[in-house]
Order: structure tokens, then sequence, then C-alpha cells
């Protein structure tokens, strides 16, 4: 009987120690996610400030009429497209 108790103390002993260290695992984990969550939505902030900008330059049309800026304009503004299918303001939870 008394071997018995031991193996379960022993047992309990070891199922605590899992546990607890699981638990700071997932600690720090969890710290990981918000720091990166934070990092993506600074990024997504960026991305729309670069949009809206873009939006209120290209509004004229001026630098569609130059040749040398219009080509380099509608790359930024193909860059800027690709950037924005990484915008995660709009898909919050």
């Amino acid at each position: 009987m008394t071997t018995f108790v031991i193996i379960l103390i022993i047992l309990v002993l070891i199922l605590g120690y899992v546990s607890y260290n699981l638990f700071k695992k997932v600690e720090q984990l969890e710290r990981i996610v918000d720091s990166q969550e934070q990092y993506i939505s600074k990024f997504s902030d960026s991305v729309d400030f670069a949009n809206k900008r873009l939006g209120e330059i290209d509004e004229k049309g001026t630098f569609q009429s130059d040749d040398e800026i219009g080509w380099f304009f509608e790359s930024v503004k193909t860059l800027q497209s690709e950037l924005n299918d990484f915008n995660l303001n709009g898909v919050r939870r």
C-alpha cells in the first residue's frame, strides 16, 4: 500500500512539474504572439497611410502624363496594391 502511495506522489510531482513547464512555455508564446500582432498592426497602419497618400497624389493624374515619372509612379501603384493585400486593418478580430 505504501508503495502505491509513493508511486502516486511521484506521478503527481512529475505531472505538476510538466504542467508548470508547459504553462511557462505558453505564456512565453503568448508574449511573442502579442508582439507580432502589434507589429502587424503598425505595418497595416503604414500601408493604410501610404495608400491614402498615394491616392491623394494620384488624384490629379499629373504623374501619369510624364513618361518617365508615369512609369515609376505606375510601379509604385502596383507595389502599393500588392501591399494592400497584406493590410489587416479591415480584417480585425
